[in-house]
């Protein structure tokens, strides 16, 4: 079996469907666990990029599931069709703000409500506001540091939720939980603003309005972990 990493074997363990899209399927590593451990039915392996799409296809086919997963060249949710029924979607790996993109361009391929497993590398903001515009609620949270980066996924199904702003910006059940990777998550983020500030102050001419906003973000962030 193909080995995959922690990340991935987390983002597996919240597939609870049978009927799987995995958007972005690096080299369709997830959906081909899923089917060794028959956690699945069916899957779409959607890739944009033709080199990673042929990597999926000879990996599917190596091992043996071309009859449960069908490798797509697609960009985004157009990898998948309502005909097809699919019952859970994943999109790992990329940043918040495409994945949010992702979803927006394919809102009329959610007609179905589809559970949405989504791990953001970065912007989880963004994707946790479209989640809401688009009329699904999150009933899950976990954060996973793998090396070196921390990662947060996101579980939703369809339904209303209103969040907060820190809500938005942190993770409501992460925040609930204020785990030790969460906290260590918030303390690197405090480390990055701390040097953009220091490099601002060196500059010739003081951007006083982003300086703010920058000490804004910094206390907001101490605010959170110590409470």
């Amino acid at each position: 079996m193909l080995a995959i990493n922690r990340r991935l074997k987390l983002v597996a363990s919240f597939v609870k469907d049978r009927r799987l899209a995995d958007i972005g399927s690096d080299h369709a590593y997830l959906p081909i666990y899923l089917a060794k451990k028959n956690k699945i039915d069916f899957a779409v392996a959607g890739e944009i990029v033709e080199g990673p799409h042929k990597v999926s296809i000879k990996n599917v086919k190596e091992e043996s599931l071309s009859n449960i997963i069908e490798c797509r060249k697609a960009a985004g949710l157009d990898a998948i069709e309502l005909e097809d029924n699919i019952e859970v979607i994943t999109i790992c790996g990329m940043g918040g703000k495409l994945i949010a993109e992702i979803l927006e361009k394919g809102k009329d391929k959610l007609l179905n409500k589809p559970n949405l497993i989504l791990q953001p590398n970065v912007g989880e903001n963004f994707v946790r506001r479209k989640l809401q515009e688009l009329g699904y609620k999150i009933i899950e949270e976990e954060i996973i540091e793998e090396d070196g980066h921390i990662y947060e996924i996101i579980v939703a199904c369809s339904g209303e939720m209103k969040l907060t702003e820190d809500e938005k910006n942190f993770g409501k059940f992460l925040l609930n939980k204020k785990s030790e990777l969460f906290i260590k998550k918030q303390k690197l983020e405090q480390g990055k603003i701390k040097y953009i500030l220091s490099q601002l102050e060196k500059a010739n001419e003081i951007q006083s309005d982003k300086v703010e906003k920058l000490k804004l973000q910094y206390k907001k962030i101490e605010d959170i972990i110590s409470q």
